[in-house]
């Protein structure tokens, strides 16, 4: 009779005890690193709200510099300009002004605080929670850093 002998069979692959392993450390690193993108996210689009709010403002500023110091009446103005005879000018804007939720951007006129009964532009994005809260809530405006800095 002939011996059989136990050949070494070469396997190539990995176990499944080691795949599972591999599994879980990823879902570990996922854990503690998905939570951080996701704030500093929220909080870039909080930024570029503001600093579109800005160049939004600084349009407005250079409508109200061309028409005899008034403001527009809505931000369609910016869109469809027309100068103070009636003439069609270029527009401020090419498009209606979105914020990075893709929600438009909300703009009226109020009386100064001055109390010289000048009228201010009030701009702000409907924030995080896309809801209109007319500038409050987690809005984001331009009139929140000025009342905070008097």
């Amino acid at each position: 009779m002939k011996k059989q002998t136990k050949t070494k069979q070469n396997r190539s692959g990995f176990t499944l005890l080691e795949v599972l392993l591999v599994l879980i450390i990823l879902g570990v690193i996922a854990a503690l690193v998905v939570p951080q993108l996701t704030g500093s996210q929220e909080r870039a689009m909080v930024l570029a709200a503001k600093t579109n709010i800005k160049q939004l403002e600084a349009k407005i500023e250079l409508y109200a510099i061309e028409h005899d110091a008034s403001y527009p009446e809505s931000l369609d103005d910016l869109l469809d300009p027309l100068d103070t005879d009636g003439n069609a000018m270029r527009p401020y804007e090419k498009t209606f002004p979105k914020d990075p939720w893709k929600q438009p951007m909300n703009y009226k006129l109020e009386s100064s605080s001055d109390g010289v009964g000048s009228m201010e532009p009030r701009i702000w994005s409907n924030g995080p929670n896309k809801k209109d809260d007319d500038g409050n809530g987690d809005d984001i405006n331009n009139w929140s850093e000025l009342e905070e800095s008097n």
